[in-house]
């Protein structure tokens, strides 16, 4: 899967999740007829957008992204629905281009950061589960720490 195929997945799951978690509010605050899509699309969301962080960063060290071009990534995910527009913007700007730059037979990593994504790549079994390891953790750490916002209601 090419950054840009793997970018443009993970930005629109964390747009579908972003929509199922504002319904879960709305029929929890507006309609008052049940929590539960706020429980269940609220972990939802965070499990994908804990995933799209960390895809960002990915993207970030492969794509010789700009510290503004990595945190205004990672700021997308914040506000409903802005992580699709700035996927496009990259592609558009051409940032998502190419294939894996530290992946087989690929460039020589030159930072500690690249030789991560590099080892990384190199595995992909072993990428994957890292993933799902750094996403289940950080998850937890979430989960310790508490919703973003009160829970009353």
């Amino acid at each position: 899967m090419s950054p840009r195929i793997l970018y443009r997945r993970i930005a629109l799951a964390e747009v579908v999740s972003w929509a199922l978690l504002l319904t879960g509010m709305f029929l929890k605050y507006v309609t008052r007829t049940t929590g539960l899509g706020v429980t269940v699309f609220g972990m939802v969301h965070g499990v994908v957008f804990i995933a799209f962080c960390l895809v960002t960063v990915l993207l970030w060290v492969n794509q010789r992204w700009t510290v503004r071009e990595g945190l205004l990534g990672l700021a997308s995910a914040v506000p409903p629905f802005l992580t699709v527009w700035w996927e496009r913007r990259l592609d558009r700007a051409g940032r998502l281009d190419g294939g894996w730059r530290l992946g087989r037979d690929g460039e020589a990593p030159t930072s500690p950061a690249e030789r991560l994504v590099a080892a990384l790549l190199a595995r992909p079994a072993v990428a994957v589960a890292v993933g799902l390891v750094a996403v289940a953790g950080l998850t937890g750490v979430a989960l310790l720490v508490g919703p973003p916002v009160g829970t009353d209601g």
